[in-house]
Order: C-alpha cells, then structure tokens, then sequence
C-alpha cells in the first residue's frame, strides 16, 4: 500500500499532491508562502486550508488548452461550494456548474454572472426552474423527457423560452469508483444515447423551450484519456443526427471529471493535454468551430486543499494500532463513502514525536461513533498525542459533503493567497447548529420557542 513516510526526503517531498503549493521549507509543511502549524495555532483543529494559486493553476491548464477557442469553463460548485472558493473563480472568469437552487444563490452572492451559470441535475423542482429562469442563467442542463415537459410549463407561465441542452448517457464506461460513474445504463443520469433523438424533436416541439446546446458527463476522478475520447466519438455521431435533424445546436458540453493524484499511482493526464486529443477528435469531426463548454471541478480545487488535525491519542493494539485524530468522517467524507485514499502527512519533515517515538502502522480514525469513521488505513508515522498530521487533497468533496453528525461543527476554513491568509469560514458553533430548531412547549399549541443559546464560552479546540 503507498504510504508517505516520516523522514520525506526533498525527491519524495515533491511528490506530495497539491505540490509546488503545498510542500516542506526548512522542515515545514507549508501552504504557499505559511506554515500549516502557525495557522492551526491561531486557528485550531481540524481546520482546512486553500491555496488560492493552486487552483488559478488548475485552471490555467484548461485556459491553455482552450487558447484560440470559444469556450467556456464553468466549475462544477458541487466539488467545494465555499464562498472564498466561488469568489476565486468568478474574478477569474468562469462560469459555474450548479446542481441546486441553494447552489445558484450561493454563485451569484460570489459574484458570477447569471448568464454563465448551467444547471445540471436529475431533480430539479418547479421552484428551482423559476428561481433560474428569473435569474437568466445561460442554459438548463435536462435530464430527463419529463424535465423537458415541466420546465417548458414553467417557462410559459412566466413568459419566458428556457435554454436547454440534453445530457446524453453514452454508456461509457469512465473506469472509476461506481458511485461516483454517471454514463453507463445503469446511471440515473442523462437520456440514453438511442432515445436522444427523439427526445431532441420532443425539447423542439415545447414552446417553452430554445435548444442550444448537448451535454455529456461521463463520471468523476477519471485518469485516463480513453474514455473521453469514446464519448466523445458517440456525442459527435448524436450532433450530426441532430443537426441533420433541423435542430441546430450552438455549443457542445462535455462535462468534466478529470481525476487528481491522490496517490502516486494516480497519473491522470494534464488538462491542457487531454484537451489537445479531444481538440484534435473535434477537428477531424469538423466540428472545432462550435462553442465548447466543459464543467470541471475536483481537477480545480481537490490538491489545492489540505485538512490539518490534531492527535488526540494513540491506541496500541495486539492487531492494530490507531491513531485517533480530531478530524472525522463528518469533516472528510470520502473515505467512508468511496473507500477513498487520503495521503497523511506530518506538519514537520521529520515529525514531532521523531526522538520520542518509533515509526508504526496505524489505522487513522476520528472520534465519530461509527466503524466507518476513518481516515487512513495501514499509514507509517511517527505520533504521540498532540501532534499536528495533514490530510491532503482535501480540497473537493470534503467541506461540502462535511455534515454535523454527532453534532459536531463544521471546520473553519482559510484561503492562503502569497503570504496572506483570509478567514472565509468561521468555524461552527453547537450554537449555530441550533439556531433554527425549536422546542415544543404544551402551553401554545402549534407554538414553539426558540432553543435557549448557552452564555458559556465556547470549548478551546486546542
């Protein structure tokens, strides 16, 4: 199993995923320009940190391969929906992804303009379909022949055509975790490709509805260019059926999903050289004119993020040992969702505890009451009670999967930009958890009152 070792030397340092942003100077593991062990000091555990130049890299490599194109890079929010992170790619342009009418709010009050907002998703409700049409987002990505029916409803009933692209199933198979695999059959996702053009003459006939473009997603955390590459094969065949159809189509989507290194053996090609191949494929199909749009998320944020926790205690054990950290499944998810690898690392090169005590195997778990709360299995390190480890990649689908179960808080969350940090997460109180539960009294039937708010200074989470 890989594993990153106590003693990382400067070869196995520049491995570390999220590196050149996230690595050890002098000994110190370090987001751009700080120190993750100063700012757990002033900030507490468990705490996640963002490099901002990390992600404006990320998605330079989309920048790159799109040069001289009409394209359109809209991320995908559902990855890490924090408002820092929005702002980050709104002032540089992007559009965004949605899956929700919570999602739309939170891109707008980031500062995305409405017209470069798709909406993606299987079930968006009648409310939700009015909240984006009155805020002129540029298309709606459907899902379903029956979508097409109520949004055309809706649209009429405010005087208003819906922008609409169909997400087309391809039955690719994307070579990834099954649960996170959006275009085989099975999926709930997208219309299957043989139904497509029928469902194309359906969308044509509604008078809601403006036809503007094709959709495609194939699945997330891929790391190879194949799969893209059929699908991109299948949805160019559905754009010349369909436009020899009558039914002209202004942009192509392809989705997004390129996988991160979590690990050594994930070796996911470069954006800039996927999107070479898939150029060249367009090209040949002669379709490189067409408007392109692709809704990347993970490959943006997932290495520019990192989750520090601190060491609560060491458990030895006759057939294993834990340790057990103040970071949980509540905060980093994936692990109990997808069996996921998380690398763990010390805050220190050599490690806190290096003179103290030996390098062991350890199960890394949290405090959560379930089995499945852990973090890491069979990890080196060299640990005592108190010491600081990081959880790398812990940029997507960490924070915005992070729950309060037992009711536990939501971490804090600081954006690092240079030398400078900012607090764009405040971290989560009992109290605010609280604040919209009610009590039921006997004495006012139908009344609640609100739960009463503790003077008591908040527990010191170092």
């Amino acid at each position: 199993m890989n594993h990153f070792p106590i003693g990382l030397t400067p070869a196995a340092a520049a491995t570390l995923p999220g590196h050149p942003f996230v690595g050890y100077r002098d000994g110190s593991l370090q987001v751009e320009n700080l120190s993750l062990s100063a700012l757990a000091r002033e900030h507490g555990t468990p705490l996640f940190v963002y490099s901002k130049a990390a992600m404006l890299d990320a998605l330079a490599a989309y920048q790159r391969g799109f040069a001289g194109r009409v394209a359109q890079i809209c991320y995908a929010m559902k990855a890490n929906s924090s408002l820092g992170v929005l702002q980050v790619f709104a002032q540089a342009g992007c559009g965004f992804d949605i899956v929700s009418g919570g999602e739309l709010v939170r891109a707008l009050a980031a500062g995305a303009e409405a017209a470069k907002i798709i909406f993606s998703g299987v079930g968006k409700t009648r409310a939700e379909m009015r909240q984006a049409l009155a805020a002129g987002i540029g298309c709606f990505n459907v899902e379903s022949e029956a979508e097409l029916d109520v949004l055309s409803d809706v649209a009429l009933t405010m005087n208003l055509r819906a922008p609409v692209s169909i997400r087309v199933n391809p039955n690719v198979d994307p070579k990834t975790h099954p649960y996170i695999s959006t275009g085989l059959k099975g999926n709930k996702f997208g219309i299957a490709h043989e139904d497509t053009l029928r469902i194309y003459r359906h969308a044509a006939s509604l008078k809601g509805l403006r036809i503007v473009g094709i959709d495609c997603h194939i699945g997330s955390q891929i790391t190879e260019a194949m799969p893209y590459l059929d699908a991109m094969d299948r949805v160019l065949d559905l754009v010349a059926a369909i436009e020899a159809a009558g039914m002209a189509l202004e942009h192509i989507d392809f989705g997004g999903g390129l996988g991160i290194d979590y690990q050594p053996d994930d070796t996911p090609p470069a954006a800039d050289a996927l999107w070479r191949q898939l150029l060249a494929k367009l090209d040949a199909r002669g379709y490189g004119g067409k408007k392109l749009m692709i809704e990347p998320g993970r490959s943006l944020v997932g290495n520019a993020g990192v989750c520090v926790t601190e060491v609560l205690y060491v458990k030895l054990g006759e057939q294993k040992n834990f340790c057990i950290i103040d970071a949980a499944m509540n905060d980093l998810p994936r692990p109990a969702l997808y069996q996921a690898f998380h690398a763990i690392v010390p805050l220190t090169a050599a490690g806190e505890s290096a003179a103290a005590v030996p390098e062991a195997r350890y199960d890394v778990v949290g405090p959560v009451c379930e089995s499945g709360d852990w973090i890491g299995h069979d990890r080196m390190l060299r640990v005592a009670a108190g010491d600081l480890l990081a959880v790398l990649s812990a940029g997507a689908y960490c924070m915005s999967m992070a729950s309060n179960y037992n009711s536990r808080g939501r971490a804090a969350e600081l954006l690092v930009d240079g030398s400078r940090v900012h607090l764009i997460r405040q971290r989560e109180t009992v109290q605010d958890q609280m604040r919209q539960e009610r009590l039921v009294t006997p004495e006012a039937a139908g009344a609640a009152r609100p739960v009463p708010q503790s003077k008591a200074e908040p527990l010191s989470l170092r």
